[in-house]
């Protein structure tokens, strides 16, 4: 394989900081600043991302994914980036105003209101009739009368052996759940019942105090009004269509983590388990719900995507917007209650957007500038204690400090990637050395086949990816192909739809997919590639064709289920995309599939009932009922 001159691929700064990523030469003070500051800090990881002008000149990343400091961060490592989901949510709800279905002044909670037929709100107990008033408008502001900052829970704070001050339950997941009777781990509903159940603080509209439960709120108001799961409605409409698909709502242990996603590192801190009330666990891991959180503080992202979906939205005539001029003045407009903060972003007269993200094991930054930069940092770890305030100051000081150190910018635009992803992957003519494969384009100027042999029934586990600036060879036999560290090879590199694969070990199972990749003037002729949403495919050598109608094989269970369902698909069938319907044909889920031999359906957020799972394949379609007790 060939490298590209400026792939700065284990470079070590004086610091001990890996950096990878497109080097870029008259940015090299930015890795500086950002080397330093992870030392000075004691940061494991961190990814940063800038644009100019609607182009993405800079994407790197710094230091060790993993806890056991093993990995380098690449920059397709997704983090948490925790209240910049709020940003998101945002933009989400704009685009649902836009479209014609609610309207900022919309009332959510009671008769008439947006939630008013809502499957656990509609009994919750509301004690304050103020509740009644709150607004669209009011939650996207801070403003709906709720205030963390002002202690409601009990000393101590059952079953914690201790207290809890202020009044933002996601820090009491097991309070929450005893106090409502609900089972754990606790639900984004319980969370917010468990407020409604509380006085409020102020007047609807009066007083800004940071909310994260308002924007829990939103979140259940996208749901509603779509009869879509939250997450699936986000990447279907806002996400997917601008090319991008490396944010998700992030899972809470690290044995669940999704692939490409780095780890945390926490302060030392430990707090009971939200799965139990007599486990100790660290924060960062399973001491808070990250998947309850939603469009508060829920998703991961890699840099480059948050800015992605940030110059989509910006403003600026450089790349299109996904919201129109209108909408996104309303967004960014001052509140009345705060001068420094609009709807879902902290504002200020320079016209300058940002949003902060703060969790155990998490920080990250999310900075518009008026004079047409966009930046996104996100670390691994966060300081506390004495270093606390110094830390957020430098962090927000980084990316100013970054472009004003800057001597030159590159002229190419590395957003120009591939936006569509490769799609039926299918093998045929299978030997016990050889088969062929064959897929449809996505939308790069080429694509590569990787293959890695994987243990029979087990699932297949990619560790290594293609990396973005490195040119790979041709070579369809696998003994001889380019390898990757985790024992896979790239067997096909080129502008076609098949290839004949030989050099294979009889009787041996192996996981294949196809990366789209773009390399062209307009990005420095850098290869880069499209790593979210591959298609995957599982073949034995040897064995009949995969694509031939498997369907009857795919299993699921649990059944009845309470917290997840989990597909199987043992035989690698050609999957594409599987929906969760209730019993009214209201689809409440909408997954994209990738060939995995298993897959985890989260079904703990809905009611109990009877649901129906449709499957899709190359091979046909499967429907299974599901009971959700």
């Amino acid at each position: 394989m060939k490298k590209n001159y400026f792939l700065a691929v284990l470079i070590l700064s004086i610091f001990g900081h890996s950096q990878t990523g497109i080097y870029v030469p008259g940015m090299s003070a930015c890795d500086t600043q950002m080397t330093n500051f992870l030392t000075t800090y004691n940061i494991p990881s961190a990814t940063f991302a800038i644009t100019k002008n609607g182009k993405l000149v800079f994407s790197r990343a710094y230091g060790h994914s993993d806890i056991g400091q093993t990995d380098d961060t690449q920059p397709y490592n997704m983090f948490r980036i925790a209240s910049i989901s709020k940003p998101l949510t945002s933009i989400g709800i704009m685009k649902m105003i836009e479209n014609g279905q609610l309207a900022l002044d919309d009332k959510v909670f009671g008769p008439g209101g947006l939630l008013e037929n809502h499957w656990y709100f509609s009994t919750a107990t509301i004690v304050d009739n103020r509740v009644y008033d709150i607004t669209v408008r009011m939650l996207l502001e801070h403003n709906a009368g709720w205030d963390r900052d002002i202690d409601c829970f009990p000393n101590p704070t059952t079953p914690y052996p201790w207290d809890f001050g202020g009044c933002d339950p996601i820090s009491v997941p097991l309070h929450v759940t005893a106090t409502l009777g609900e089972t754990n781990p606790v639900k984004e509903e319980y969370l917010i019942a468990y407020l409604l159940g509380k006085p409020l603080n102020h007047d609807p509209g009066t007083t800004y105090s940071y909310s994260n439960m308002g924007f829990l709120v939103l979140s259940e108001i996208i749901e509603e009004i779509s009869g879509m799961d939250y997450e699936a409605w986000m990447q279907q409409e806002i996400l997917e269509p601008l090319g991008i698909y490396d944010m998700h709502i992030g899972k809470n242990l690290l044995s669940e983590k999704m692939e490409r996603e780095g780890e945390y590192v926490g302060n030392g801190y430990s707090t009971y388990s939200l799965y139990n009330d007599n486990t100790l666990v660290p924060w960062e891991y399973g001491g808070f719900s990250v998947e309850a959180m939603d469009g508060h503080g829920g998703w991961i992202a890699t840099a480059r995507d948050l800015l992605r979906l940030m110059v989509a939205a910006d403003g600026f005539a450089t790349k299109p917007d996904i919201l129109s001029a209108s909408s996104i003045a309303t967004m960014v407009e001052p509140s009345a209650t705060n001068s420094w903060y609009a709807k879902g972003w902290s504002v200020n007269t320079a016209n300058n957007w940002w949003h902060s993200g703060a969790l155990d094991g998490t920080a990250s930054y999310l900075v518009r500038s008026n004079s047409g930069y966009t930046w996104a940092i996100i670390l691994n770890k966060r300081a506390v204690g004495s270093l606390e305030n110094a830390f957020w100051n430098g962090l927000d000081a980084l990316g100013w400090n970054c472009l004003a150190a800057v001597t030159e910018y590159p002229t190419y635009d590395l957003f120009e990637s591939p936006l569509l992803p490769a799609q039926n992957l299918n093998a045929g003519n299978i030997g016990g050395t050889s088969m062929g494969i064959s897929w449809t384009n996505g939308n790069g100027t080429d694509r590569v086949v990787v293959m890695k042999p994987i243990p029979n029934n087990t699932a297949p586990l990619f560790e290594s990816y293609p990396i973005d600036g490195t040119d790979y060879n041709n070579i369809p036999n696998f003994a001889a192909a380019d390898a990757l560290p985790d024992g896979s090879r790239i067997v096909y590199k080129g502008t076609g739809t098949t290839v004949d694969v030989s050099g294979l070990i009889p009787n041996q199972m192996y996981a294949i997919r196809v990366y789209e990749l773009t390399k062209n003037e307009a990005n420095g002729n850098h290869a880069l590639y499209l790593l979210g949403e591959p298609p995957q495919l599982v073949v034995t050598t040897t064995t009949l064709s995969a694509s031939e109608n498997l369907v009857a094989s795919i299993s699921v269970y649990p059944n009845p289920a309470s917290s997840e369902i989990r597909l199987l698909n043992p035989n690698g069938l050609a999957l594409t995309d599987a929906s969760l319907s209730d019993a009214n044909g209201r689809v409440v889920k909408k997954l994209s599939l990738s060939n995995q031999l298993e897959y985890k359906i989260p079904v703990n957020q809905l009611p109990s009932g009877v649901y129906f799972l449709t499957v899709n394949s190359s091979a046909g379609k499967t429907v299974r009922k599901i009971v959700r007790e």
